[in-house]
């Protein structure tokens, strides 16, 4: 199916879009750090997009959008959520579900923050919703050498190849690589600054009770989110009773397995539209092998 690229305006500058056209619930796609929309290629070559409305964006400073006006703001998990809402305002798009993946997730969960009444529901890939401070990030993510020059605001080539493989393993493309490379380094220090430092709710509180249902989708073999403490999170509104992980993928499960994946999300957003989309469960600790 053909799908159109376009540019809107938000308050930090011009956003590049790819959208579907699918007649379905629309869903909204975050990719994570240094990325681009192209990572969810996959899903738009699937009947996943037939189905659904699949709108994905490439987050400031990412891709083709632009440079944001104000980075110090423009990069932090409710200046990139702001952005989000400004595109689905332009779309004309009233509610929506949201996927978000790595840092897409946290930008997500931002955005269950500033307009739950906007979504329908959320998706988190390789995003662990962490207490607040530094203890809280530290039981949420695993301690990795890669890690340790995420927050940097540029990368040797080699460190980029590093990155890259930590994202996406074997998966690694030209492509991915170089939008690694073409991103805007910026990005990194600011947003990990704004997340280390949150205030109030933190994001753990707000995915544990959220109004929302929530689906966690992650690969067996996740790098950086610590599986064992998503697990362990007393969700309200956890979608299928369960943690789903799929075999055989690591931090980029739609793109090294989006045929599981895909149904999935598939079965997500058919459960969104459903009669039984909206009742609540019990606060509880599953898991479940995909």
């Amino acid at each position: 199916m053909a799908f159109s690229n376009t540019i809107v305006m938000s308050r930090q500058g011009k956003i590049s879009v790819s959208d579907s056209g699918g007649p379905g619930l629309p869903l909204l796609m975050l990719h994570g750090a240094a990325a681009s929309k192209e990572v969810f290629a996959r899903q738009f070559d699937n009947v996943l997009s037939t189905q659904h409305r699949l709108i994905a964006i490439d987050l400031p400073g990412h891709g083709r959008s632009d440079t944001p006006h104000d980075p110090e703001v423009a990069y932090t998990g409710p200046g990139m959520a702001m952005v989000a809402f400004d595109v689905l305002d332009k779309l004309g798009i009233a509610k929506c579900a949201v996927f978000g993946w790595s840092l897409g997730g946290h930008i997500a969960i931002e955005m269950i923050r500033q307009g739950s009444d906007r979504l329908a529901g959320v998706i988190l890939t390789g995003t662990p919703p962490a207490a607040n401070g530094l203890l809280g990030l530290m039981r949420a993510f695993q301690l990795r050498r890669e890690m340790l020059f995420y927050s940097k605001p540029h990368f040797t080539r080699r460190q980029a190849a590093s990155f890259a493989r930590l994202c996406f393993g074997n998966d690694v493309t030209p492509a991915l690589l170089e939008s690694i490379v073409r991103s805007d380094g910026a990005c990194r220090p600011i947003f990990f600054r704004s997340l280390a430092a949150s205030t109030g709710d933190s994001q753990r509180r707000i995915v544990e009770q959220s109004p929302l249902p929530i689906a966690m989708i992650n690969g067996r073999n996740e790098p950086i989110a610590r599986l064992s403490y998503l697990e362990s999170l007393h969700y309200q509104r956890l979608w299928g009773a369960a943690c789903h992980v799929i075999d055989g993928a690591g931090h980029a499960p739609f793109l090294q397995r989006p045929d599981r994946f895909n149904q999935l999300t598939g079965r997500f957003l058919s459960d969104l539209q459903g009669v039984g989309a909206v009742a609540p469960t019990a606060p509880l600790k599953a898991s479940a092998r995909a």
